[in-house]
């Protein structure tokens, strides 16, 4: 099929190129009569505005990059759910990459959409990352990044961040309140800013309410359902089981479930358990699991709105990072009865 150009629209009303771009463009100085007739030959002949000439006029992709851990936790579609919503009103289109909790591949997407010519990324960095070089030489040429969820405070950018602090906290003291005395937190990786808060919290919901604690109650883990099970093994071999775990997330919360129920221990008679960032298997896994609920389709928006704000205003704008909130859902996996 012939691509129908502003020539071919000349050519079949005997007039000029600059006159059917005027026509086009709503110029004052062109007749609505000549302007309407050539819309309506425009129409007649199926003519379409070439995408890729305007992008290049306005030196713009309207294109956003995103880079995302995985898509296995329901968290990051909702994210994504939430960028779309704010950029397809602005004209933008959505690129979406997956890292696989890789940095390699991460650093593959981010040079491939930086390639794509996209005008900005939302990023949430993998656990593996912890060179922020890359990024840092992107955000000193100007190039528009916002982090959210997983960021570096190294990178002076824009993020959207959850309170994990305060929400770990208020975690840490349901379990407490519940009675449960001997608490282990299975932690993620150290690079992320999110895990730091995480055990934050946990270590001063122990102190605001006197309850002895040592480091030995912090265990390294990842933020698969995998490292949850590795995580749970190790705790049943060592003999040293606790009143209750606290993980790093629903994932590594749910693996270390499997592991203790496969092992004969009831929940939350034996062991009690509360994850983070409510993924939709917290409530399809039996006892269904507490999880501190994060509002992930409006850490999307905010996203969004950052990246295009910074985008519009180049000059000026300054960094900022945005603190939501959220809740904590309490199930039968950390009540006594």
């Amino acid at each position: 099929m012939k691509y129908i150009t502003i020539k071919d629209i000349a050519k079949q009303l005997n007039t000029s190129v600059s006159t059917v771009s005027r026509a086009f463009n709503d110029k004052a100085d062109i007749n609505p009569e000549t302007k309407a007739l050539v819309l309506k030959t425009a129409k007649a002949l199926g003519y379409r505005p070439n995408p890729i000439a305007k992008k290049l006029m306005q030196q713009r992709s309207f294109t956003i990059g995103i880079i995302v851990p995985e898509f296995i936790n329901a968290f990051f579609p909702e994210v994504i759910i939430g960028v779309q919503e704010i950029l397809f009103e602005k004209g933008y289109q959505l690129l979406i990459t997956q890292s696989s909790e890789c940095y390699e591949t991460e650093l593959k997407n981010c040079k491939t959409l930086e390639d794509s010519m996209v005008d900005g990324l939302i990023v949430s960095i993998s656990s593996e990352t912890k060179n922020m070089e890359y990024y840092q030489n992107l955000i000193d040429s100007g190039f528009p990044i916002v982090l959210f969820n997983r960021v570096n405070n190294q990178l002076n950018c824009s993020k959207i961040v959850f309170n994990d602090y305060k929400w770990a906290l208020f975690a840490t003291e349901h379990l407490i309140q519940q009675g449960y005395t001997r608490i282990v937190h299975l932690k993620g990786n150290e690079s992320i800013s999110l895990t730091n808060e995480r055990m934050r919290g946990f270590i001063d919901a122990h102190q605001k309410h006197k309850i002895h604690f040592d480091k030995n109650q912090i265990i390294p883990t990842g933020f698969t359902l995998a490292d949850g099970q590795q995580a749970a093994q190790k705790i049943i071999d060592s003999g040293n089981i606790p009143d209750a775990i606290f993980a790093a997330n629903d994932p590594v919360a749910i693996g270390a479930m499997q592991i203790f129920k496969k092992n004969g221990y009831a929940i939350p008679k034996d062991i009690a358990f509360v994850g983070f960032t409510e993924s939709q298997m917290a409530t399809i896994i039996e006892p269904q699991l507490t999880s501190v609920a994060q509002p992930a389709k409006q850490i999307g928006i905010e996203a969004a709105k950052i990246l295009l704000e910074q985008i519009e205003n180049a000059e000026e704008f300054k960094p900022k990072t945005i603190t939501l909130n959220g809740e904590l859902n309490i199930r039968s996996s950390s009540v006594r009865k």
